[in-house]
């Protein structure tokens, strides 16, 4: 047929597509009801996760947030890549918010055009420690506003996780050693 794109050409697209909204065989993932966004800018530690491949071997990981003028959440991500002393790895990717979440569901976009599923699925009521998931169940981030965390805190944290459609025992600490004067 004339005009007709090619076998090869549709499924790239049709698969493209999928990849780019997202879908998934798993129920969404919960968000929290809302969160104050100038309040939850600013530093987070990253305590555990299940990696993206680029941090996978991670130490000192810190994921900042700040508003942007259009609204948007610009963000660094910078981790020491392979060891503490490692080479400096950093990253700049921008979040948009998603209108009517509550501020707690976010495109996270590292290279254009692709964004990605950024979830705050959990948030305690003071700020300190969170969790950023995805509906896919492929990455988790526990996070906190200090390098470490309370064994018991972090036992929560790791429970809800779980609570969450995924496997603990997948998740990786990420070192996260500071020198006093640099907290």
């Amino acid at each position: 047929m004339k005009g007709a794109l090619p076998l090869h050409r549709l499924a790239a697209l049709v698969l493209g597509c999928a990849a780019l909204t997202g879908c998934s065989s798993n129920p969404p993932m919960p968000a929290v009801n809302n969160v104050d966004l100038p309040r939850f800018m600013g530093d987070w530690y990253v305590i555990a996760d299940i990696p993206a491949w680029p941090e996978r071997n991670a130490c000192n990981e810190v994921e900042s947030y700040a508003m942007r003028p259009d609204g948007r959440v610009q963000t660094t991500l910078r981790f020491r890549d392979g060891s503490c002393e490692g080479k400096l790895k950093t990253m700049h990717p921008v979040g948009t918010v998603i209108p009517q979440t509550g501020n707690a569901r976010w495109n996270m976009q590292f290279i254009w055009p692709f964004q990605a599923e950024y979830v705050i699925a959990y948030l305690d009521g003071d700020y300190r420690s969170t969790i950023i998931a995805r509906s896919k169940r492929d990455y988790v981030w526990i996070m906190a506003r200090t390098p470490q965390l309370p064994q018991a805190e972090y036992g929560k944290l790791v429970s809800q996780v779980r609570k969450l459609g995924y496997d603990p025992s997948l998740l990786r600490e990420v070192p996260q050693h500071w020198p006093e004067a640099s907290r």
